[in-house]
């Protein structure tokens, strides 16, 4: 196990895009094409449903949006399995 830790080590300071998911939606071309400044595009999940939390595309936690000053954020309300 010290072994592992000490490998994880060496990996702290490599950069990772993490991503926030509110939900999506598929559209047809012409659907996206009708899209203009107002429009409001409905996704998958209700407001109270949690948000997945992406690192580099591997799903490791969910959460939920909460804003901070003049920025959104997520405040994490579980971590995925195995990424502990």
């Amino acid at each position: 196990m010290k072994g592992e830790r000490g490998e994880l080590d060496a990996l702290h300071d490599v950069p990772l895009d993490v991503t926030a998911v509110l939900g999506s939606r598929r559209m047809t071309i012409a659907e996206l094409l009708t899209l203009g400044e107002g429009t409001i595009v409905t996704l998958d999940r209700s407001v109270q449903a949690p948000i997945d939390v992406l690192a580099g595309g591997t799903p490791v936690a969910r959460g939920e949006i909460v804003a901070i000053d003049d920025r959104f954020a997520v405040r994490i309300t579980g971590v995925v399995a195995g990424t502990s």
